[in-house]
């Protein structure tokens, strides 16, 4: 699941010249899976006016090995590992986007996939562990997913990460909170929001999208792994006030919320237990 709310420049600033990280280590099962069920409700795009729900399968996937990992954190691939620092593997992805109302007439987008590096800085660590803030970096390519995939561009998306056990005493539960600018190339931008001349009317006036800043996301997740299941659920707020592609007549909200909420049963859990940082 996904994380997210706002916090302020100075908060990281404040975390970062107040670190108590203190060195622990816990012992997990190398690898958990289970399966199960959710159900997620979005816009077709950011700043669409239309809405789907979705019922999917839930996976669920703890893994611990040496370089790759999977948690709540997500999966990610740990290339380079310090106390203050990570240099990880990222991944996003967006549906693909069919009889949108806003773009009657104009071709279907593809689903997308975005991959690249995340330079991640430790802003904090509680003495327990219990809470946790970080910068998140990551820069990511991304691309079509079709037979002649394309390249449509690069994204930039710095988040402050805030990672809460027993948030309010609620034992067992994690409170997971994500907020940050979005940032992208022209030919990304121009992907989702621009409107050739051939595809314009008295309506949809012929727009180009620029590159630069677009918009700002705030997510909240909240999940705990009882003995035989797992439950989640989790909220996003968008704003795409002050984005470079704005003014697009594609752009129908300037602001939305969306959201899900899943549950997986424990299928299988290994043997084997591994040290991991607490």
């Amino acid at each position: 699941m996904l994380h997210g709310n706002y916090l302020r420049c100075a908060a990281a600033l404040l975390a970062a010249a107040c670190w108590t990280h203190c060195a622990q280590a816990k012992e997990e099962p190398l690898y958990e899976f289970g399966l199960g069920l959710g159900a997620i409700a979005f816009d077709d795009y950011r700043g669409s006016d239309t809405v789907h729900a979705y019922p999917l399968p839930l996976p669920y996937l703890l893994y611990n090995g040496k370089f790759l990992k999977a948690n709540r954190d997500g999966i990610r691939g740990t290339l380079f590992n310090q106390d203050r620092f990570e240099l990880n593997l990222s991944f996003d992805a967006t549906t693909p986007v069919r009889n949108d109302h806003e773009r009657s007439g104009m071709p279907d987008l593809k689903s997308t996939v975005e991959l690249g590096p995340s330079f991640d800085l430790h802003l904090m660590r509680s003495k327990d562990a219990g809470v946790k803030l970080d910068l998140r970096m990551p820069v990511r390519a991304a691309l079509t997913v079709e037979a002649s995939p394309k390249i449509i561009g690069w994204t930039f998306s710095p988040r402050l990460a805030l990672d809460i056990k027993n948030p309010l005493g609620f034992e067992g539960w994690n409170l997971g909170i994500l907020t940050g600018p979005l940032f992208a190339e022209r030919r990304y931008h121009d992907y989702f929001y621009s409107v050739a001349p051939q595809y314009a009317t008295a309506t949809r006036p012929v727009y180009k999208a620029d590159s630069g800043y677009a918009g700002t996301q705030f997510i909240s997740a909240l999940s705990k792994r009882f003995p035989r299941f797992w439950v989640g659920a989790y909220v996003r707020y968008d704003t795409l006030y002050g984005a470079t592609f704005v003014d697009s007549p594609l752009v129908q909200r300037k602001s939305y919320v969306s959201g899900g909420i899943g549950i997986s049963w424990i299928i299988s859990r290994s043997s084997q237990m591994v040290e991991v940082p607490d």
